[in-house]
């Protein structure tokens, strides 16, 4: 079975090789009226990366303050151990009990859990390989199965939004729509949309956040960390803040470092930046896992931003997840951020990527620069 791009509806293998053939023919003949180097600029444009403003290394912490701690993890979801992974669902016997375990240890700590207003990936790597090979016909098409509409829709799941809502110092960010996109990069939900395309699954995802009692903190992990400028146009017309793309965990550290990692690179890993002709924020995951604890040490020393990551889900068919959030890396945490408390007292922003961007976009900002392709 395929699903119809158009219908998004299970097709028997016959018949989705009958759609490929007319979806073929359909698109030789819009190729009479508008030449494929057109359309294929069109594409290019849209999938451009952002124009990036100044680096703010000054003046964005609070008084008294000499360095900040903010804490993020993606793709929350109602899912269960029942179900193909858990992302949620199991509450406080599963990751959200180990989240709320930390914020418990740590009163300090903030947390912004980035989550999917209807999450409907299953595995994440193609599954339809012999579609995949299909060069145009694959685009047309999920490429491995996913799970139907509503099924993980925030307001379907009451006991889960209930849950969220009474974690303390806990704020919700926005993770797509589906987190799923036809094509080869299933996961990358945000590719070659337009802006209005993109403003459009965005307010279906806030519509959603907001009919489940959620109010969202104004910004996005986007899916894949992938952000064209379609997307950020359209996060800020929305009047979002802030936007947490880029994530580093590699190179190393220094005030001039910059992201060359996953998501937007160019654009500072330690130090907050403007982006999208000042309106928004940008903000570099640069701490994870697998990273000693010296790394936190020397962006605290030279007045950054530590941005730690997380991701809900550790396992998903054989996958393993680095940074996913088990017992093992719920307890290294706990020793890196008892360190940090031990080591700069109350010299440390505990805060959220939220109130960062407040205190940034509070500051004058400077032209703006392309950033380099992703």
């Amino acid at each position: 079975m395929v699903m119809d791009r158009n219908r998004d509806v299970a097709l028997p293998w016959r018949d989705a090789t009958r759609r490929c053939r007319s979806i073929v023919e359909a698109r030789r003949a819009a190729g009479a009226s508008r030449p494929g180097r057109e359309a294929r600029q069109e594409v290019l444009q849209r999938a451009a990366a952002p124009k990036l403003g100044r680096v703010v290394s000054e003046g964005w912490l609070p008084p008294g303050k000499k360095a900040a701690v903010v804490w993020s993890m993606d793709d929350l979801h109602p899912g269960r151990s029942t179900d193909a992974y858990e992302a949620g669902g199991d509450l406080g016997d599963g990751v959200l009990g180990r989240i709320r375990w930390l914020l418990e240890r740590h009163p300090q700590l903030h947390t912004t859990l980035f989550t999917t207003a209807d999450w409907r990936e299953i595995a994440p790597f193609v599954e339809r390989t012999w579609l995949a090979k299909v060069p145009g016909v694959r685009d047309w098409f999920h490429l491995s199965d996913i799970l139907p509409r509503g099924t993980m829709q925030l307001d379907r799941h009451p006991e889960f939004v209930a849950y969220l809502k009474d974690m303390p110092r806990t704020h919700v960010g926005l993770h797509g729509l589906h987190h799923v996109h036809r094509g080869p990069k299933l996961l990358v939900e945000f590719q070659e949309q337009s802006a209005a395309e993109c403003r459009a699954i965005l307010k279906r995802a806030l519509d959603i956040f907001d009919s489940a009692g959620i109010e969202p903190s104004p910004g996005m992990c986007p899916p894949a960390w992938n952000a064209p400028a379609s997307l950020v146009d359209a996060m800020a017309d929305l009047s979002l803040t802030y936007l947490a793309s880029g994530r580093d965990v590699i190179h190393d550290v220094s005030r001039d470092a910059t992201n060359q990692m996953s998501g937007l690179k160019g654009t500072s890993m330690i130090f907050p930046q403007r982006i999208a002709g000042g309106r928004m924020v940008h903000l570099c995951s640069n701490f994870a896992p697998n990273n000693p604890i010296d790394r936190a040490f020397e962006i605290l020393d030279l007045g950054g931003l530590l941005a730690i990551k997380s991701h809900a889900i550790k396992q998903a068919f054989g996958y393993v997840a680095i940074d996913g959030f088990d017992a093992h890396y719920r307890n290294y945490l706990d020793v890196v951020l008892s360190q940090i408390e031990d080591r700069y007292g109350d010299a440390i922003w505990w805060t959220s990527m939220e109130e960062v961007a407040d205190r940034v976009l509070s500051l004058k900002d400077e032209p703006v620069r392309a950033a380099a392709p992703t």
